[in-house]
């Protein structure tokens, strides 16, 4: 567990580090109930950058966001499945609602979200613009979303 735990890192942690001159990848999420979209959209994010760094809502956030009957696995265990991927470098919880204090902090110089979203919707867009950094956005695999799984496990 512990080489896990060298992945979960908070945003001074992350400062303190040397690799700035690597290029940094960054997502963002909850992953409540990861999922086959989830692996390929982190993965294909790595192959942009040296660093893939993923914003992961705290536990706090995802009931602010989706209610108070989430998350359904908490953010240590979350942390912990994310991090036992070897495209992902670090785990950074966020309390907050969106991630933009933390894309402010973390400056990656790629910005990546499923194609779900259109790039002016995205939290970070315009920081990310006025800062000449990218936005990419990865092909959703169809039918993969951990809502739709807990509708289906309720109907079993």
């Amino acid at each position: 567990m512990k080489n896990l735990e060298k992945k979960i890192i908070s945003i001074q942690e992350y400062q303190k580090k040397n690799i700035r001159n690597k290029k940094i990848v960054f997502t963002n999420g909850c992953f409540d109930i990861l999922h086959l979209g989830h692996i390929k959209l982190l993965n294909e994010a790595k192959k942009l950058g040296e660093i893939l760094i993923i914003g992961l809502n705290s536990d706090e956030s995802i009931k602010k966001l989706k209610g108070k009957k989430r998350p359904i696995m908490n953010q240590k265990t979350r942390s912990y499945i994310l991090s036992s991927m070897c495209f992902v470098d670090f785990i950074i919880l966020f309390n907050e609602k969106t991630p933009l204090s933390l894309i402010k902090k973390l400056n990656p110089d790629i910005l990546v979200k499923g194609n779900e979203y259109k790039k002016k919707e995205i939290v970070g867009y315009d920081f990310m613009k006025q800062n000449n950094k990218k936005i990419h956005l990865i092909s959703m695999e169809k039918n993969y979303s951990s809502s739709n799984i807990i509708k289906y496990i309720n109907t079993i």
